[in-house]
């Protein structure tokens, strides 16, 4: 068993790579990085795993286009227990419309899914 994480350098991904870090802490597992593109490279957050004392790991990043069904077919694959995504504040227009590959995850995943907003 394992903790999922959607992760992009973008402050909403952050903010699920420090909430799947306090996820995996509390339920005693690891991480499973999953990065939204090739440029979303997790390596510089190393030592905060370390310090946490949470063993970690990367996936191959999502297909264009195909994040949320790559996230869940790791997690599944896995037998992940949850699933970490960061969401970005939206304009009042925007909350009508959740993102696409978060809704995707929300509506769609086998395990339980975890939220976070991004500072």
């Amino acid at each position: 068993m394992s903790v999922v994480v959607g992760y992009s350098t973008k402050p909403e991904g952050q903010a699920a790579l420090t909430a799947a870090i306090a996820e995996a802490r509390l339920r005693s597992t690891s991480v499973l990085v999953v990065p939204n593109t090739d440029a979303d490279d997790p390596g510089a957050h190393a030592a905060e795993f370390e310090v946490a004392g949470v063993a970690w790991e990367t996936r191959p990043s999502s297909p264009e286009g195909a994040i949320a069904e790559n996230l869940m077919e790791i997690a599944d694959a896995e037998g992940a227990e949850l699933i970490v995504i960061g969401l970005r504040r939206r304009s009042p227009t925007g909350k009508l419309l959740l993102g696409m590959h978060a809704q995707r995850v929300l509506l769609d995943a086998g395990v339980p899914v975890l939220a976070v907003k991004g500072d």
